[in-house]
């Protein structure tokens, strides 16, 4: 299994948002940079990600699952860029902020540190364990 962290803007598409969808989930539409289009395209059936909140709140507060693989993204009208499907699997006890992310050295290379504007991002197996630990997992 491989790890991941996506990002969306509260005021767009929320954690709340994303569990109401349920068991079905809900389309990770709207990616149009290359880079994430490649991670997007990386993802596993099963693989798990960080539901980072962007811009308001500055945090992960839960944990999805890829629940259906690359597939064309129905929102891109020039056809090159892809999205994936993911449910809600938990939330995390205690959200974890990009300041306390920052503030852990061993964070220092995690991609949501050295890229953070990038909207689809792998996450080492090693700071999955330390960032759940510090979200209360």
């Amino acid at each position: 299994m491989a790890y991941w962290l996506v990002k969306s803007e509260p005021s767009s598409w929320s954690w709340d948002q994303q569990v109401a969808k349920g068991a079905k989930g809900e389309a990770w539409t709207g990616v149009r940079n290359f880079t994430a289009r490649q991670n997007l395209v990386n993802m596993k059936k099963g693989d798990k990600a960080f539901f980072y909140h962007s811009n308001e709140g500055k945090e992960i507060v839960g944990i999805a699952e890829i629940i259906k693989e690359a597939y064309p993204d129905p929102t891109d009208k020039t056809g090159k860029f892809v999205c994936v499907d993911i449910k809600a699997d938990k939330p995390l006890p205690t959200p974890v902020t990009m300041a306390a992310i920052k503030a852990d050295k061993k964070l220092a290379d995690m991609a949501l540190v050295k890229y953070s504007r990038l909207s689809v991002q792998p996450v080492t197996a090693d700071e999955w364990k330390m960032v759940c630990k510090m979200g209360g997992l």
